[in-house]
């Protein structure tokens, strides 16, 4: 059954979008590799359960060049020897920011990020952790629904 299409943020709030996606420009281009960005956002993505997202990030990852592989194994990163030392300390980021503990994140994921990452890209990171949790919240609130293939 096909979903009623609802308002967006750009049709409610056209500002708002226009804010959003100005931090969104700025993460394109802020010197993260293109590859950790959507590794990101699917990570994210895949802890928030947001098929909108996930369905998009996976078609830019691949577009870009990621693997299916590393894809499909993503929510097992721990486990799969696929992903750089970069990425791992990247992914462990966004858990901790995304499920957002009680307590702060852990010292040792601070520590794994200063060995890959410099204070620069860590505050870039940490934005973009953000901006896709936040990305994550308006597809889910505003009802963003897959279009069948």
């Amino acid at each position: 059954m096909p979903h009623r299409k609802r308002p967006t943020l750009r049709d409610i709030a056209p500002d708002a979008y226009r804010a959003v996606s100005g931090v969104e420009a700025y993460i394109g281009h802020c010197g993260l590799e293109k590859s950790l960005i959507e590794l990101v956002k699917m990570r994210a993505s895949q802890i928030n359960a947001c098929a909108f997202c996930l369905d998009m990030h996976s078609r830019h990852a691949r577009a870009g060049g990621e693997t299916e592989q590393r894809l499909y194994l993503l929510d097992a990163w721990r486990e799969a020897p696929f992903y750089t030392e970069r990425e791992r300390a990247a992914l462990a980021w966004t858990e901790h920011l995304t499920r957002l503990p009680a307590a702060q994140p852990p010292d040792a994921a601070r520590d794994t990020l200063t060995g890959s990452f410099s204070p620069a890209e860590i505050a870039n990171l940490t934005v973009l952790i953000g901006l896709i949790n936040l990305w994550n919240r308006i597809a889910v609130g505003g009802g963003y629904h897959l279009e069948a293939a």
